[in-house]
């Protein structure tokens, strides 16, 4: 990609739109709940937002890949914790792609007002999530990312001129008092409900996180967007939650803003402005910037969505043809389809409390599983460098505990516990989500035969590269691969086609499973006869390599990589003779550079696949008595042997010779 990396402004926006978007649907259900202590539950969850930014800082500092909490836990914990937090977050995601498709025609309802109920409605909603669909499908570039920030500086600025402008002219401070009667009004279980779900507003944690891997940040800038960043979004919930509940009038003990303008807060609350031509224009610019700024949090979400679904599939969580990549953009779009569909279903019953239900239930089910991660990682890797540190920690058992990660996660953890109790869709949907989510992951790895709980394994840990799912495996069940090892960096790469492509097949004569041959071949030049003593240097990088080579193929459950170094005149002539002594089914190999005479001609002119490849693998590919798999040298063009087959493995079938 030619993008420059993300930068730690884009970064902001990402966490703003995604997480301040919130404030144009979950205002009303809470204010509905909470009445006039809804800025006070802003309040108390703002703290929880600052103490989920510190562990989220220290978490992305450690490990700079897609997906946040569900990285954390496979680092800090097991596996199976890893695929709770990501199957929980791909729950909140696609809710929360639903939730803002269906509030954007709320506001645009300002326009027309048929666009605000019935079938227009529910058409909007899902023309909204059709186009974000589509958004992602074709990929979205650092450089698109950094278009957001004008989204986010003007929702800064229209939120900004609301709290100001609501503060000078229509607060009164007693409604503030006026529908409070502890006890009674708000009741502890509405508190019990509005405080848990006052936490979606700070979501946008999960979509930064999402995005580790490609910001371009020092721990200047991360500590200046976990500190003031995330005061400013706290001010901003509080101050229009202050003005919303002191400016409207209260009906029956409940303030407007939770009642008739719980679809569209922000729009209830400035047609209270006046002069009315104030009111008027503060109107149609709060319809037009929430309208921008919910379809930019949609196309966050279903940017989240789509990377956690990838890293589960990469992490052997799911299965992999859930993560296909789509041959020309090289997003995947099994994972955005089915995120469209399940957020358009969403959509068709209009129930927004629902939504934002299920939405606190897995979102803090995350936020607890990051805060616990984080804090298992002091322990388990405390001589790791961080590029941000949770400050206030105290030492504990040669190591310090972080004291806000240890609030955070009680927190966490008590918030998610009384939302089950006291809300239907978040115990029933939550928990039956969760139940599939583990029904799958567990058939699935039993089927694979790999480890539900061991934590990944560092610094080895080897994961499916990005550009696998883009097809099926040619012969997806080989029992026996021969790899031939060179000490390069593309060592790893070609380890890990054969140990994808070796299926992890049983019978009586391999109890073990399938089978890579990592074969080593020192070049022993004429002038020496073949048994001479090799140098010491050559001997330890070859068992290096070889090494190396077994723990990458071993990370995939049921493949057994078996060692061997041979000696030869000729590299290609020993690759051949070895597949042909151990009867493999098939070489896995790393082209090399083709050989150049003088004047920078191609050696060789056998024919167009000798125009690319060199001495070696041509001798391979003549001469081997089975399937030859190639991939080409980085940077180079590619070796396209069988028809149709695209950048990554190259196939050719070499006949078996007499």
């Amino acid at each position: 990609m030619n993008d420059r990396p993300i930068s730690i402004r884009a970064l902001f926006a990402v966490v703003y739109t995604t997480s301040v978007s919130s404030v144009y649907f979950a205002l009303g259900v809470i204010a509905h709940h909470a009445a006039g202590l809804t800025p006070a539950v802003f309040l108390v969850s703002g703290i929880f937002f600052g103490l989920s930014a510190m562990t989220y800082g220290e978490g992305a500092s450690l490990y700079q890949e897609r997906g946040g909490a569900a990285v954390f836990a496979r680092h800090g914990l097991n596996e199976t914790v890893s695929f709770v937090a990501a199957w929980a977050i791909v729950l909140d995601y696609t809710i929360l792609v639903a939730v803002t498709a269906l509030t954007v025609p709320s506001y645009l309802a300002v326009f027309w007002a048929p666009l605000g109920r019935g079938g227009l409605e529910v058409a909007v909603a899902l023309a909204v999530i059709g186009f974000v669909a589509a958004d992602n499908l074709i990929g979205v570039t650092p450089r698109r990312l950094r278009r957001r920030i004008l989204v986010t500086v003007a929702d800064l600025v229209i939120q900004a001129v609301v709290i100001v402008v609501g503060l000078a002219v229509v607060f009164h401070p007693h409604r503030l008092t006026q529908t409070i009667h502890l006890g009674s009004a708000p009741s502890v279980s509405d508190l019990a409900f509005a405080l848990p779900i006052a936490v979606i507003a700070f979501t946008g944690l999960e979509a930064a996180a999402s995005l580790a891997a490609e910001v371009s940040a020092s721990p200047r800038e991360l500590r200046r967007l976990i500190g003031p960043g995330s005061v400013v979004i706290v001010l901003v919930y509080v101050g229009i939650a202050i003005v919303g509940i002191g400016a409207l009038p209260v009906h029956h003990g409940l303030p407007a803003l939770g009642s008739e303008h719980l679809r569209a807060p922000l729009l209830g609350l400035v047609e209270a402005y006046h002069p009315r031509w104030l009111a008027d224009v503060l109107k149609y610019a709060v319809a037009i910037i929430a309208s921008a700024g919910l379809i930019a949090a949609a196309g966050s979400s279903m940017l989240g969505v789509s990377r956690v679904g990838f890293l589960l599939t990469t992490n052997h969580q799911i299965p992999s043809v859930v993560g296909r990549l789509h041959q020309r953009w090289g997003t995947p779009y099994v994972v955005i389809a089915v995120a469209a569909l399940a957020a358009a279903a969403l959509v068709l019953p209009t129930d927004l409390e629902l939504l934002i239900g299920i939405y606190a239930f897995g979102a803090l089910l995350a936020f607890t599983i990051a805060h616990v991660s984080v804090i298992a990682l002091r322990f388990r890797e405390p001589d790791r460098v961080r590029g941000y540190t949770i400050p206030l920690s105290v030492p504990l058992r040669g190591a310090r505990l972080p004291l806000p990660a240890v609030l955070g996660a009680l927190l966490g953890g008590a918030g998610w516990v009384s939302l089950v109790v006291v809300h239907a869709g978040a115990r029933y949907v939550g928990i039956g989500w969760l139940l599939a989510g583990l029904g799958l992951y567990v058939g699935y790895r039993r089927s694979q035969g790999e480890s539900r709980t061991q934590p990944a394994r560092m610094p080895r840990r080897v994961t499916i590269p990005q550009r696998a799912p883009r097809h099926e495996a040619p012969e997806p069940e080989l029992g026996s691969i021969m790899v031939p090892i060179f000490g390069t960096e593309l060592d790893d790469d070609i380890v890990q086609t054969a140990a994808r492509l070796a299926g992890p097949e049983h019978d009586d004569l391999d109890p073990e499973g399938a089978v890579i041959e990592a074969l080593w071949v020192f070049e022993v030049p004429l002038a020496l006869p073949l048994d001479a003593r090799l140098p010491d240097v050559q001997v330890k990088r070859a068992k290096a390599a070889l090494a190396r080579a077994k723990i990458v193929g071993e990370e995939y459950e049921g493949v057994v990589v078996q060692t061997a170094m041979v000696r030869a005149r000729r590299a290609g002539q020993a690759i051949v003779a070895e597949a042909a002594r151990r009867g493999v089914e098939a070489i896995v190999l790393a082209a090399e550079e083709p050989s150049r005479v003088r004047g920078g001609a191609l050696l060789g002119s056998a024919g167009p696949l000798d125009n690319y490849l060199g001495e070696v693998t041509k001798h391979v590919i003549r001469k081997a008595p089975c399937r030859v798999i190639l991939t080409a040298p980085p940077d180079r063009r590619r070796v396209a042997v069988q028809e149709g087959q695209d950048e990554g493995a190259a196939e050719h079938e070499s006949a078996a010779k007499p």
